[in-house]
């Protein structure tokens, strides 16, 4: 049997729940399988977790409390030093906006995301989550591991009483984010003073003994090798076999995007459309115990990410209200809810409007 042939064995065997892909499958899925045979496959994963022919997205709104950072993440063109002129915080007053603009535009919840500032500690972000609560009914998503990594340093302070607090102070969900590749040769390279791979996880670990919903996230396309891709993969997969066996949700979902070389220090090329779907279905065979994979259009526009329904993903996202960080990098995507809901009419399925926890708010056909 010639490698492609064995590629679609295994990947369509991977899609019927017949077999489980080990690391080295994987790689040899990213590496040598035919890109149609692994949509089809990753399409057929997807039918088999999610019968009724839907998919979802949600309308929401990134907004970053701060552009400072002390992380100067090679990959990062949005960060900006403390004593940067264009640093700055945003004050109660634009957030509180934001929010309330974001609720009459339908929207259920606010992805809370910011650098690494070197001066806000957790009564900062205490104050801040009990602010927005305490105003308006809207579910914050907010501070990836890095960043909880980086408040529980500030406070001198562990990553588990971070989680705890905040928790307490209003955050209702964990994102996935600084993740890029969970292996520390890239990271070291890419993010040297960002959370480490064992950090990330170890946060994450927290959040599900905790109760708190989480996702996870991969950026590719950068310096990693196939190999660090599915090593990547395994990690996210292995931490949610733990969730499981614990009798908890763990990760809703997995977003996998490109890396946008734009005018950021590590430059670089732009991953191809190919590429990202390739992965993307590749994400979908081997994280079979993640219920929900997600399209990136934000990075790869609107028509990949159409696309991207055919090679697994049963969720489009956000409709982006804001987003700052992939902008910076040169990359604007934006997309209404009535026209995230005619791409995923037009490629066959059912619309329907989810909240952060993927409960259905909003069928729209």
């Amino acid at each position: 049997m010639d490698v492609r042939s064995e590629a679609r064995e295994l990947a369509l065997a991977a899609a019927a729940g017949e077999h489980r892909l080990t690391p080295e499958e994987g790689v040899l899925l990213l590496d040598s399988a035919a890109l149609l045979d692994l949509g089809a496959a990753a399409g057929i994963a997807r039918t088999c977790l999610h019968r009724g022919g839907e998919i979802t997205f949600i309308v929401d709104r990134n907004v970053n409390y701060t552009n400072i950072c002390v992380s100067k993440c090679r990959f990062c063109a949005f960060y900006r030093d403390a004593d940067d002129p264009e640093g700055w915080v945003l004050d109660a007053a634009d957030l509180h906006a934001k929010v309330e603009e974001t609720l009459e535009l339908g929207g259920t919840a606010i992805l809370l995301q910011g650098g690494l500032h070197p001066d806000l500690g957790i009564e900062w972000y205490e104050e801040l989550l009990r602010d927005v609560k305490d105003r308006n009914p809207i579910h914050v998503h907010g501070f990836g591991p890095p960043e909880i990594v980086h408040i529980a340093k500030v406070s001198a302070i562990p990553t588990r009483e971070v989680l705890e607090r905040l928790s307490e102070a209003g955050l209702d969900s964990l994102p996935g984010g600084g993740a890029e590749i969970l292996v520390d040769r890239v990271r070291g390279r890419v993010s040297p003073h960002k959370a480490s791979a064992e950090e990330w996880l170890a946060v994450m670990r927290e959040a599900h003994e905790l109760d708190i919903s989480t996702t996870a996230t991969m950026m590719f396309g950068g310096i990693e090798t196939l190999d660090e891709r599915i090593e990547h993969l395994e990690r996210v997969r292995l931490l949610q076999e733990k969730a499981a066996a614990e009798g908890r949700v763990g990760f809703r979902a997995f977003i996998p995007w490109s890396y946008q070389p734009g005018n950021t220090e590590l430059g670089g090329e732009t991953t191809s459309g190919w590429d990202y779907l390739r992965t993307l279905a590749v994400s979908r065979l081997y994280l079979d115990n993640v219920e929900n994979v997600q399209a990136s259009w934000v990075t790869q526009g609107a028509k990949v990410g159409q696309l991207a329904i055919a090679f697994g993903a049963n969720d489009m996202g956000s409709t982006m209200i804001e987003e700052n960080v992939v902008a910076a990098a040169g990359t604007r995507f934006m997309l209404a809810k009535e026209e995230l809901a005619r791409l995923i009419i037009d490629a066959g399925f059912v619309p329907v409007r989810r909240d952060t926890l993927y409960r259905e708010v909003e069928r729209l056909a």
